[in-house]
């Protein structure tokens, strides 16, 4: 019998292991405090209020630099398997405007052949600058996410603002946040967002590079917005 997957426990693993690689023992106990409850089965108010306790603590022990490192560690990645074409050529060429093309086809075609969009609504989502491969702007890409690919009909369709920034994020925990009453999370959780990005432009260009949350519906903004600083 197969072992059902359990995203919360999933997350908080990679969470341990990136306060350990990031920061100090004691933080990583204050911050994981009370984490060994939550699992799938867990109340959903009560993972809620968890998260938002940990980012607080996280907020005040660690710095802006040791924060970012530690949630972009907890992204979910892109496979790898998809980037080594794309890595490849850039080994070849050295050019990073052939390979971000590369990389706009790739989600393009995700579109069409993965999600079955039709015409119309992958070019007005390649007319809002959304997606894999974002927008080029000398060594920076400016990364716009789409909404969750399962709530990406519903999210177009939705007028109002609020429903729509609660189907928008990937992640079922900021989900759950905009749909309460004060719809608080510290936004350096949304790192692990950024790290995404991150991932991808690493594992590309074989260096490291940094990223800034720019926009994010955690702050009422009607997007995610990533800028990614490519190394010179």
């Amino acid at each position: 019998m197969s072992v059902e997957f359990d995203f919360e426990k999933y997350w908080l693993a990679k969470f341990v292991k990136c306060l350990d690689d990031v920061a100090e023992e004691e933080i990583r106990k204050e911050v994981m405090k009370g984490s060994e409850r939550l699992s799938k089965n867990s109340n959903r108010g009560e993972v809620i209020n968890w998260f938002k306790e940990s980012m607080e603590k996280l907020d005040s022990l660690v710095d802006e630099k040791r924060r970012i490192d530690i949630m972009t560690g907890c992204a979910c990645q892109y496979p790898k398997s998809d980037l080594q074409e794309i890595r490849k050529i850039y080994e070849e060429t050295k050019d990073i405007d052939v390979v971000h093309q590369m990389l706009q086809k790739q989600f393009i075609s995700f579109l069409k052949n993965s999600l079955r969009l039709d015409a119309e609504l992958v070019e007005a989502i390649v007319n809002r600058e959304w997606g894999l491969a974002g927008i080029k702007k000398g060594n920076t890409i400016i990364a716009t996410k789409i909404p969750k690919s399962g709530n990406l009909l519903e999210y177009v369709k939705e007028t109002d603002p609020e429903r729509k920034r609660a189907l928008y994020c990937h992640c079922p925990r900021v989900r759950d946040v905009l749909k309460t009453s004060d719809r608080r999370l510290s936004t350096t959780y949304c790192y692990c967002g950024a790290g995404f990005y991150k991932g991808i432009w690493e594992e590309i260009l074989q260096k490291p590079v940094k990223v800034k949350v720019l926009e994010t519906v955690m702050k009422g903004d009607d997007v995610c917005k990533i800028a990614v600083y490519l190394p010179e």
